[in-house]
């Protein structure tokens, strides 16, 4: 359990001033669960005191709250299954203070926020000003940015037995073109995650069984759908592929086989399932530039073409596919999300709003 202290005001959850991103689980709106990566709380407020209530249910390796406070961005260890009260009050300022808090990893834990403690005489003010660009990833563990922090290990496998303590998704390459576009950001990424199931590494489930998911995760047996009118992107980025060779290089061993037609059909059968749920928005589809065979990147590309949609795009990093062989590092993501958005932002409309 935990206590209001003396001098304290709790924020109302649902306070018109606090401006939450992502796919977040509202059924109890004083108890918003966070589940997926960079989905997040925003809100500006005065005064020198702010304690974070929330409880981390665990599921795999160290599990830290992502934190911004007046541009400083760090994270915040958390106990495993139990509630943890934060006080972050030695990190704000005299005057106004702009606080994010941040799932920084993927399914891995799940947070449940309960509490926002201020000091009495403080107040919460009106949030940022919304960016009116929306973009939507749908990725692996890069787009999640596991293993991103230790930029000492760019071009290298990745540091031994790091459990997950150098993941952080503000450092991934999709915030960082994110925030390089000035561009709302929903990250559907998941480590280890493959288009089908019974491919890859999480569990056998891929990602034609969550990306229409609030709630995915089978380690928590609580699946819930997602009402897609709650964001609609003007652009969408696709980088899934990169897991698919999990048990077997089948695209790289057999092109023309049953397994790899079977994989392409299933990718352009789930683009055109994006599409319907935004008729209107540009899709990127691309991979990464962690190692992988070409062969992926070319089946990629006979989808591109076979769908015939002129706002369907294929995108290739310049050292697609052969960057590193191990994870995607912050500076080497900062390179992806360089050319990623210099690509977007040449779309011509790209962020026109949809007809009504």
């Amino acid at each position: 359990m935990w206590t209001q202290l003396p001098g304290e005001k709790r924020i109302a959850l649902d306070d018109e001033n606090l401006q939450y991103t992502g796919r977040i689980d509202f059924a109890d709106p004083q108890n918003p669960v966070f589940l997926f990566t960079a989905s997040f709380v925003r809100f500006r407020m005065t005064g020198h005191h702010l304690r974070v209530v929330l409880t981390n249910t665990h599921h795999l390796w160290e599990n830290r709250l992502g934190v911004v406070i007046n541009g400083e961005q760090f994270g915040v260890l958390l106990d495993w299954d139990a509630l943890n009260v934060i006080d972050l009050s030695d990190h704000l300022r005299d005057g106004e203070n702009d606080v994010m808090l941040f799932k920084r990893q993927d399914s891995c834990y799940k947070m449940t926020l309960h509490a926002l403690l201020i000091g009495e005489n403080a107040t919460l003010l009106p949030p940022p000003v919304r960016p009116n660009r929306r973009i939507e990833f749908y990725g692996d563990s890069v787009s999640a940015g596991e293993v991103s922090e230790v930029t000492e290990y760019a071009g290298k496998l990745d540091p031994p037995d790091h459990q997950a303590r150098y993941n952080n998704v503000w450092f991934s390459y999709a915030w960082q073109t994110a925030r390089l576009l000035n561009a709302e950001i929903s990250d559907i990424a998941q480590g280890g995650i493959a288009l089908q199931d019974g491919n890859g590494y999480f569990f056998d489930t891929g990602m034609l069984s969550c990306w229409d998911k609030l709630a995915y995760n089978p380690f928590f047996h609580d699946e819930k759908p997602w009402d897609f009118s709650r964001f609609t992107p003007h652009v969408v980025v696709v980088a899934i592929g990169q897991n698919d060779s999990a048990k077997r290089n089948f695209m790289a061993e057999d092109y023309d086989g049953e397994q790899a037609k079977r994989w392409r059909s299933d990718y352009a059968g789930w683009i055109r399932a994006i599409r319907g749920k935004y008729p209107h928005a540009h899709i990127l589809l691309t991979t990464t530039i962690m190692a992988h065979s070409p062969e992926w990147d070319d089946a990629i590309e006979e989808v591109f073409r076979e769908l015939g949609d002129e706002k369907v795009h294929h995108f290739l990093y310049p050292k697609n596919g052969c960057g590193t062989p191990g994870h995607v590092r912050a500076n080497e993501a900062a390179e992806m999300a360089k050319a990623l958005a210099a690509y977007i932002e040449a779309i011509p409309n790209v962020w026109q709003e949809d007809p009504e």
